[in-house]
């Protein structure tokens, strides 16, 4: 579930493995060079760590962060 604090949507995702990790992470790195909107994220071993805002809005949370957090909850759904 993504939670808003301080200026930012955050979630964090865990995986199996670093394997899979790193495969959503290239997944959601295209969705968001489509959108022309790049998360800030951290990744250790088998969790990421995604925050979104909107520099361009003086780094505060909006439409933009919100439709790319529900893409990329579509990314992590269970096939």
């Amino acid at each position: 579930m993504w939670q808003e604090k301080d200026h930012q949507l955050h979630r964090a995702f865990r995986f199996a493995d670093f394997k899979e990790a790193f495969a959503f992470m290239t997944k959601v790195a295209l969705v968001a060079e489509k959108m022309d909107h790049h998360p800030t994220w951290t990744n250790t071993y088998n969790q990421v760590d995604i925050y979104l805002s909107t520099h361009s809005a003086g780094n505060v949370v909006t439409e933009k962060d919100h439709r790319l957090a529900a893409a990329i909850d579509k990314l992590h759904e269970p096939s």
